[in-house]
């Protein structure tokens, strides 16, 4: 019994009703977070429980925030109904819905105000690279290895423009002298530093990390690509959520900021303008993603 509520569903499913069409007592939000667990509860909460109150129908229904450390313990806990519907940016939304195949995308999130990013590939100003070919057979510096804007979307980028790259913490006998080498500065400031040194020829970083880096840094900068702009955050949906209630979930989260205990809410949220529906559609945004990520 204890299980099937916190799946969200009717305890022992009464009266044989299918979970397709059962009441739930609990709708489950699921948040990746590897620390502070009490204190990314707390903050959801309001939330989650906002969300629940509106699929209320007949019966109460609980809100519940679940956090896992890893996006594979997080498709865990959606394939055995724990978690119903989950945040997340692009790169664990794809391996989530894509690569274990529990979830699919539901609506595009504006988090902190924005819909979309895109990433820039950047170098020093008057640096000696001019343009993208010059950065054959140099170091690039990349952000981190799970950063959507700061590894996979210009690495994508770049290497549909035919650039192969080589990763130059490990030796590569098949490495070609014309191929882009690449290392991870695993920060912000040491991605700029490592550029604006020489220490690399080029990187890249999203175009919101570009406005809030300070004057002299910036104007120390050119800009040699835009990467084609992606939704930085998502809200996706477990394969098997009774369809009824994810429709109802989509109505309560596309007009939630139409109204005032909603907007305040959402301002709360990561400071969340709003949610609405995929530029591309479903089926357009998986597909990019799988581009992107895939290799």
């Amino acid at each position: 019994m204890i299980a099937a509520f916190a799946c969200g569903f009717t305890a022992a499913n009464v009266a044989g009703q299918p979970p397709e069409t059962a009441q739930p007592q609990t709708v489950s939000l699921g948040i990746i977070a590897e620390t502070n667990r009490a204190q990314i509860i707390e903050h959801f909460n309001s939330f989650v429980r906002y969300l629940a109150s509106k699929l209320a129908s007949q019966s109460d229904i609980e809100g519940k925030v679940v956090i896992a450390p890893t996006p594979f313990q997080l498709a865990k806990l959606i394939e055995q109904k724990k978690v119903d519907f989950y945040l997340e940016s692009p790169y664990p939304t794809y391996l989530i819905n894509d690569v274990y195949d529990v979830a699919k995308l539901m609506l595009r999130r504006w988090k902190g105000g924005m819909a979309e990013y895109r990433s820039l590939i950047f170098t020093k100003r008057n640096g000696g690279i001019n343009r993208l070919e010059d950065l054959r057979g140099k170091l690039f510096v990349f952000e981190d290895p799970d950063s959507t804007s700061g590894h996979f979307l210009p690495k994508s980028f770049l290497r549909q423009k035919g650039f192969k790259f080589t990763d130059k913490s490990r030796f590569n006998p098949d490495a070609s002298p014309t191929d882009i080498g690449y290392r991870f500065a695993y920060s912000q400031k040491e991605l700029v530093d490592w550029v604006l040194s020489k220490k690399a020829a080029a990187g890249a970083f999203s175009d919101d990390d570009f406005a809030r880096l300070e004057e002299s840094k910036r104007a120390d900068i050119t800009v040699l690509a835009l990467t084609q702009p992606l939704p930085r955050h998502f809200i996706s949906v477990r394969k098997d959520f009774a369809p009824a209630l994810r429709e109802h979930l989509e109505k309560v989260l596309l007009t939630m900021h139409e109204n005032d205990q909603g907007r305040q809410i959402l301002k709360k949220t990561d400071d969340t303008t709003k949610f609405d529906r995929l530029p591309e559609g479903e089926s357009g945004l998986r597909r990019r993603l799988a581009e992107i990520f895939h290799q």
